[in-house]
């Protein structure tokens, strides 16, 4: 009969850490393995697609072997102590379970799911087919007082992911993605918070052609061009009639034989995208439509900027440079900490530049951002506190805001 126990007491291990290891499985990994072919993660997948099934076998095994080891125990005390072994049969095999039955196989499984789940989901597997009658029963007992409070059990669970919880998932990967990689990931997620008013060129700062200026002035502009894609207006940038590629007229240009109707000939229709369109959105319109240049307009059809996707490709990659704040033509750091900032400074790329915490809701630049605060247009040398920040207004120039001295000082 002690031979008989202690079978019971390891059969009743054997269903705690099957019970802990099948829960406690990442899900994710195990689809992984299963699509890679792996048998026991096979296994393991088809038992969890119906984890009611699954408790019910491992439960009524777990309670038969408990209730039979006790009774075993109780016997076997009995025997050898007489009536006062009826008394402390339950004490002693209540420890035993606890320790050999519970605790122990359960931290075990616990740390190793994987291990215990793929080794006992063939025996369970087995065990489920043997008491498949009585799992039914059960079963169909248990569901029905759940549908009582409004669950299925058989429907599967929605374990799918939010952004925030793969932001997590991401954040606490550690080793196992390269930095540069998890921050590539978490740049990815962040694509649908980020619109392209939040990146774009602004109006103001546009590079391009005004096809009613002299050919000269044109011709200067297309040998000078820093950008291989410029936009093309008639005699304002709300205008906008087209955009030209500069491969195009490289040729014409060596021969001095550009001319407008050739720009014009050359040149594409605008592609135009609604402001607060997310990022993410605007990335497969750019890939849908085939294009790289993007005219932002408002809700009026007045030109705002551009964008292009090599501004949305440095969102996901970062910049090309090592150290934003110093090369940054629109932050000039001072002796005092302090920053000089040009008013059409994005607040987020000061943001990003700094490692700051400016607000971003509402306004998109320095200047929107002062101005939006103070509800008037500031005077020069005028200061004051925003949260963690001193702003100081150096400049203004044709009412709004050209330069900002910022420091950060917390409270």
């Amino acid at each position: 009969m002690i031979g008989l126990l202690v079978v019971l007491v390891l059969a009743s291990a054997f269903f705690s850490s099957s019970e802990t290891g099948m829960l406690a499985i990442n899900r994710y990994r195990l689809r992984h393995l299963a699509r890679s072919g792996h048998r026991g993660a096979l296994r393991v997948e088809r038992l969890l697609a119906r984890i009611d099934r699954l408790l019910g076998t491992i439960l009524i095994g777990n309670n038969f072997v408990n209730s039979y080891a006790a009774t075993i125990a109780t016997l076997l005390a009995i025997r050898w102590f007489g009536n006062l072994g009826a008394a402390l049969a339950p004490v002693a095999i209540t420890l035993i379970l606890l320790v050999f039955a519970e605790i122990t196989p359960k931290t075990f499984a616990a740390r190793h799911p994987e291990k215990i789940a793929f080794a006992a989901s063939g025996p369970l597997r087995l065990i489920n087919l043997l008491l498949a009658p009585l799992v039914w029963v059960v079963g169909g007992i248990s569901n029905g007082l759940l549908r009582l409070f409004g669950f299925n059990a058989a429907k599967p669970a929605d374990d799918n992911l939010s952004p925030a919880e793969l932001r997590s998932v991401v954040n606490e990967a550690g080793p196992l993605i390269p930095a540069a990689h998890q921050k590539m990931l978490l740049n990815i997620l962040d694509l649908e918070e980020i619109t392209v008013e939040d990146i774009m060129i602004p109006r103001n700062e546009m590079v391009g052609i005004d096809i009613e200026d002299d050919l000269d002035h044109i011709l200067d502009i297309l040998r000078n061009a820093q950008h291989t894609r410029l936009p093309i207006w008639r005699n304002d940038p709300s205008n906008l009639i087209g955009t030209l590629h500069l491969r195009r007229v490289s040729r014409l240009l060596m021969h001095n034989e550009v001319t407008k109707a050739d720009i014009m000939q050359m040149s594409s229709e605008p592609h135009f995208v609604p402001e607060g369109t997310p990022l993410h959105r605007q990335l497969i319109n750019f890939q849908h439509h085939r294009r790289r240049l993007g005219v932002v307009v408002d809700e009026y059809g007045d030109v705002m900027g551009l964008v292009t996707l090599e501004d949305i490709l440095e969102e996901i990659v970062g910049e090309f440079t090592t150290d934003m704040a110093s090369s940054s033509p629109d932050l000039l750091p001072q002796d005092d900490g302090s920053y000089l900032v040009d008013g059409t400074a994005h607040v987020r790329d000061v943001n990003k530049a700094l490692g700051w915490d400016l607000p971003r809701q509402g306004a998109k630049t320095i200047n929107g951002l002062i101005l939006e605060y103070l509800q008037d247009i500031p005077e020069s040398n005028s200061a004051f506190r925003l949260g963690d920040y001193l702003i100081e207004v150096m400049h203004v120039k044709d009412h709004m805001v050209k330069t900002a001295r910022l420091t950060h000082s917390p409270r």
